[in-house]
């Protein structure tokens, strides 16, 4: 599954790919607005995570001109911004999903894993030999139905 993470602050991006990537995620990151535009415009992703404090275009301004060209992935916003009226214009203005920062790491995880599966986004099948199976989305090998 492929990420693209657009963080202006270099601590959060860093955290956040490297979480996504122990997860077996793809991760492309983009530090303004301008950047994540021109990713998400020439690059298939299956998930979208847009700041919305991010410099050149505000997130609110690049989920609502992502909507406005068809775009179809999945958008989660994380922002410091945590007001009822900041959860709406977000919401509104086309994300999928909203969380405040700082944020729960295993809450965030499950947020994605639920926009990707509600999405429709393919996983990879998983690959069987007998009693021996290889997930990819998980890189887990069974045997026997046993966690080798």
């Amino acid at each position: 599954m492929k990420v693209l993470l657009v963080d202006d602050d270099v601590n959060v991006a860093s955290t956040l790919a490297e979480a996504l990537a122990d997860y077996n995620y793809m991760v492309t990151t983009a530090k303004d607005g301008q950047m994540g535009l021109e990713l998400a415009r020439n690059f298939d992703f299956d998930l979208i995570l847009l700041d919305i404090g991010i410099p050149k275009i505000d997130g609110i301004s690049l989920c609502r001109q992502l909507r406005d060209l068809g775009t179809k992935t999945p958008i989660l916003l994380l922002t410091a911004k945590q007001s009822n009226t900041d959860k709406i214009i977000g919401l509104d203005a086309g994300a999928d999903d909203y969380m405040v920062k700082p944020f729960d790491l295993p809450e965030l995880m499950a947020r994605v894993r639920a926009l990707v599966r509600r999405s429709g986004s393919s996983s990879p099948a998983v690959l069987t030999w007998g009693e021996l199976q290889f997930d990819p989305s998980t890189c887990e090998v069974t045997y026997d139905r046993e966690i080798l």
